[in-house]
């Protein structure tokens, strides 16, 4: 399209590393959506009003000190357009064009399927701005507070990088697909968003954790494949996107390690498991939140088996997790994998699909294992504790809704089950209208510095080198 710079334009209307003010065209179609994204965002954006939120701005997209911290009113933060900096000579890695230059532009044999990728995308970034709206009214601490506002600012900012590509290669369709991301809203009855995650409710801070933990980790997946892709500012666009996003599930990994460990200093303490008349979260509670984000995380990757996902990465749409150190042919010619089905006389078969076909499950079970990685940890801390209890991953097809085991009634422990059996059982498994009103009743607000509710743990670090008593939200 146009050059690309490491820093970033910010006298511009629109801040961009993307030269801009040479398209005038494009300026002015980007100028015109802008008051829109601000109107949507004072309509579905935080509620709670403040005064300045000490937050990261993207100043560059090199490697180093590319982000600057300040005290900024939110409905005054610059969103703007970033893509990581182009790769000499880069080819494409993959696919039935693999070894060929990537593509500036949009080949007009792809553009529907192009254009299809990117909205799903896009409509992700202000769903999840738009679930977590309230929080900010019972937020645990100004640290909290901050942190939910960064994320809320970069999914913003992961809007407009979707709405440039939209706007800047896919002409009136294109414009016509931004204007609609503005206009479907999570829950909606009339206009959901597009994947079922982005409409289920984040109503206390909990789940908030989980969510970015879990659901934000499936974006790291999802934003690692496109990067593969061919069309090079697609790739360029989720390359940076990838650097904002990591921050999102330090604060879902960290806040549910802040909520284990307070519940295991309440278990000390009194020397019961049942601590919720102490204040506490039951570990019992908390697995009940893993179950249900994971469970509703993994229908994100869509079904097991998948013409689209086999035609995307054949036409190098859209690729592996790093799929530039697979050590295999990267066409997915021959080969096959394991898929594991459940039978209707409740037993487990295997059968052999196509490698090509199962690109869906070789990312969710990419996903599976990183998020392993946080049930580790949260472990450890109750070992730690000395407290006999331990947190599990459910099965795969455990609440499922997409994919093979839809229509399957599976225990956490991957037991299948009728539907009889699953009704009686699922109160056990998954959060009840009684544990989520607990949970929410906690949710009081603590907007002092250095103080925090009394169901979490305080970080073990502030941001940017500040300390946990820094007034990291002034408030209205």
């Amino acid at each position: 399209m146009t050059a690309m710079t490491t820093a970033i334009n910010y006298q511009d209307k629109i801040p961009n590393n993307v030269d801009l003010s040479s398209d005038r065209r494009l300026q002015r179609a980007l100028e015109s959506w802008q008051p829109k994204f601000i109107s949507w965002w004072g309509e579905m954006g935080p509620t709670l009003r403040t005064h300045g939120v000490y937050l990261r701005t993207a100043v560059a997209v090199g490697q180093e000190g590319w982000a600057h911290f300040d005290h900024v009113e939110l409905d005054k933060y610059r969103w703007g357009i970033f893509l990581a900096e182009p790769k000499a000579n880069r080819r494409v890695a993959f696919g039935e064009y693999k070894d060929q230059p990537v593509w500036q532009q949009v080949p007009g044999e792809h553009r529907a399927d192009l254009q299809r990728l990117i909205v799903v995308q896009g409509d992700t970034e202000p769903a999840s701005v738009e679930q977590q709206r309230l929080l900010g009214l019972t937020a645990p601490s100004l640290y909290d507070l901050r942190n939910l506002f960064q994320v809320n600012v970069e999914e913003g900012r992961h809007l407009w990088a979707m709405v440039y590509l939209l706007h800047a290669y896919f002409g009136k369709e294109g414009r016509e697909e931004a204007e609609a991301l503005l206009c479907r809203n999570s829950g909606s009855p009339d206009s959901p968003r597009i994947l079922g995650a982005f409409n289920e409710k984040t109503t206390d801070w909990l789940a908030f954790f989980m969510f970015t933990y879990f659901t934000d980790r499936d974006g790291k997946y999802q934003l690692g494949a496109l990067k593969e892709s061919a069309f090079d500012p697609l790739s360029r666009t989720c390359e940076f996107m990838l650097k904002e996003e990591a921050h999102h599930m330090f604060v879902g990994t960290t806040g549910v390690d802040r909520v284990v460990m307070r519940s295991a200093q309440l278990i000390r303490e009194h020397d019961t498991l049942d601590i919720a008349a102490y204040g506490g979260i039951p570990l019992d509670v908390i697995q009940k939140y893993i179950n249900f984000h994971y469970s509703v995380s993994l229908d994100l990757f869509g079904s097991e088996t998948s013409t689209n996902a086999a035609n995307y990465f054949t036409a190098g749409l859209k690729g592996r997790w790093q799929e530039e150190r697979r050590t295999d042919d990267h066409q997915l010619i021959s080969g096959s994998v394991a898929l594991d089905k459940p039978n209707t006389d409740g037993t487990w078969s295997q059968e052999q699909v196509s490698a090509l076909l199962a690109l869906n499950l070789d990312l969710r079970d990419a996903y599976a294992r990183d998020c392993l990685r946080g049930l580790n940890r949260w472990n450890t801390i109750l070992a730690e504790a000395g407290i006999d209890y331990t947190f599990h991953l459910p099965h795969v097809g455990f609440n499922r809704s997409v994919g093979v085991y839809a229509d399957h009634h599976i225990s956490p422990s991957g037991a299948i089950l009728d539907a009889e059996e699953w009704h009686r059982a699922q109160a056990a498994w998954l959060p009840t209208s009684e544990d989520l009103a607990f949970v929410r009743s906690l949710m009081q607000p603590v907007y002092q510095p250095g103080k925090i509710a009394g169901w979490i743990a305080p970080p073990l670090h502030g941001i940017n080198g500040k300390p946990f008593d820094y007034e990291y939200v002034r408030l209205a």
